[in-house]
């Protein structure tokens, strides 16, 4: 039994060198010289059965370490990826890191990424980092096509040690060719997925036979999933950026819409209150003038250019007439004059439905004045005639019915009676062949018209009356006190009767 003592005693300490070796992280040859030194030693067999067996204990925990040291790394790649991608705003630089980090975590000389083209059906090379070939960078892949194609639409990662040799993919000369040109051989495809659809295809690949084991494998699909999560988020954010210039194009669009409409409201109320207040044509220009900021009159229709107001007649717009902006003053078919806003040649929209709601405005105060002479004409005649030929009504009523177009019986007036001689003669010469359709009774009635017209404004402007009467007009126009003044002659019918003639 003693013999044996000293056997066991060394024995104990066997598992001693590889413990050490496990703690220097020394290369696995290391452990296989242990054994060999204790053989050349002359060690015993249970010894060397106990180095050997101990050997490959020491391997395997050694394996496992640099499996979990790798894994570790790998992590960490990992982390720092999503840490970078999560830093990126514009789309290409997330792209370019993503290909750019795929070739780092796996040592290939080549990385790339295409994209789905959902309107073409295919897929298409979008970044490239070590391609040397025009030709690959502008590849595009049908679904089903080639390593890439296969990804795209499987939604599962391919490799291939060596492509040109793999019968399971779709081989077109357009792949090919570019593959050829960049000279790839082993390649390996995962899909860049966004929940169960996929967007994209990363890739690593080597211009040499390479076997991609599956923890390679497995490492470029979690690259490519925070990728794919990054892509996506990188697509939000450019959306949102879009979204928001637009929204602020169209908020400035508002702002400046309000502000126009803003002075349409203004203009609009300032000629409702212009109408209401009894204003004129002049005050309508001038309120329009200033919301408009420009200079805005109201002229005759012969005043202006025929084609400008002949066009603004023919569509109800406002046109412009080179520096100016013409608006027709109609009503129906007949043309009362016109609105220009002068020095404007550019007009906004809604400026010029501005003008045109004003000349709109200027046409019914034109025909409200029409009609309120027409009105008052109307009354002086029945009245003058109420005088001349019923001597006998209530000379109270007839005086409150005077009152009401300021007119004052009390006072001296003088009776003119006034008729044309010769129509023909009187009216202006007309146009060829005007003269045989109008007829000497058109003539006529064109005179008498003329004389009427004339006859009521003496009567309206100098406080009389006026009525047609026998082809002719009489007209009563106050004398002396009754406000004449000069133009009464003075008090003397005999020059009141030349003065009214003239």
């Amino acid at each position: 039994m003693p013999p044996q003592q000293p056997a066991r005693a060394s024995a104990e300490p066997a598992e001693t060198p590889f413990l050490d070796l496990l703690a220097t992280g020394a290369p696995a040859e290391d452990f296989e010289r242990a054994v060999l030194r204790a053989r050349a030693d002359g060690a015993s067999p249970e010894r060397l059965a106990a180095l050997e067996h101990a050997k490959l204990l020491a391997l395997r925990v050694r394996t496992e370490l640099e499996g979990r040291r790798r894994r570790e790394a790998e992590l960490s790649a990992l982390y720092e990826t999503a840490h970078d991608l999560a830093g990126l705003r514009d789309l290409d630089a997330v792209l370019r890191a993503i290909v750019q980090r795929a070739r780092s975590l796996l040592g290939t000389e080549t990385a790339y990424m295409t994209l789905n083209d959902p309107v073409a059906g295919d897929t298409y090379m979008r970044v490239t980092d070590g391609s040397v070939s025009a030709r690959f960078q502008q590849l595009r892949l049908g679904m089903g096509e080639g390593l890439g194609g296969l990804v795209a639409q499987t939604a599962r990662p391919y490799v291939t040690d060596s492509y040109f040799d793999d019968p399971r993919f779709q081989h077109t000369r357009t792949i090919d060719t570019g593959v050829r040109d960049e000279g790839l051989v082993a390649i390996l495809g995962v899909p860049l997925k966004l929940g169960s659809g996929v967007i994209g295809v990363l890739f690593a690949a080597d211009r040499r036979v390479r076997v991609f084991d599956h923890a390679e494998i497995a490492l470029l699909s979690a690259h490519a999933a925070h990728a794919a999560v990054a892509i996506d988020t990188a697509h939000l954010l450019a959306e949102t950026r879009k979204a928001m210039t637009e929204l602020e194009a169209a908020n400035e669009i508002i702002r400046d819409r309000s502000g126009v409409i803003e002075r349409a409201s203004d203009v609009h109320d300032r000629l409702a209150e212009l109408v209401l207040r009894g204003g004129g044509v002049q005050d309508v220009a001038a309120a329009v003038a200033e919301v408009l900021d420009g200079t805005v009159e109201f002229t005759d229709a012969e005043r202006v250019p025929a084609e400008a107001l002949d066009r603004s007649r023919a569509d109800g717009h406002a046109v412009r007439d080179g520096d100016d902006w013409v608006a027709a003053v109609r009503s129906g078919s007949e043309v009362l004059g016109a609105l220009v806003l002068r020095g404007h040649p550019r007009l906004d929209p809604v400026d010029q439905r501005t003008l045109e709601r004003a000349a709109m405005v200027t046409s019914l105060l034109l025909l409200a004045r029409r009609t309120a002479g027409e009105a008052e004409q109307r009354v002086r005649g029945e009245l003058l005639d109420d005088l001349l030929d019923a001597p006998d009504r209530d000379p109270r009523l007839l005086r409150e019915r005077a009152a009401r177009v300021a007119a004052d019986l009390d006072a001296p007036h003088v009776v003119l009676a006034a008729r044309i001689e010769d129509p023909a003669a009187e009216d202006p010469a007309p146009a060829d062949g005007a003269v045989a359709a109008a007829g000497p009774e058109g003539a006529g009635a064109t005179a008498r018209q003329r004389l009427w017209s004339a006859a009521s404004h003496l009567a309206a402007t100098r406080h009389g009356l006026a009525a047609a009467r026998d082809a002719g007009v009489v007209l009563l126009l106050p004398l002396g006190r009754g406000g004449g003044g000069d133009h009464d002659g003075g008090g003397d019918p005999g020059e009141a009767a030349r003065r009214a003639a003239r």
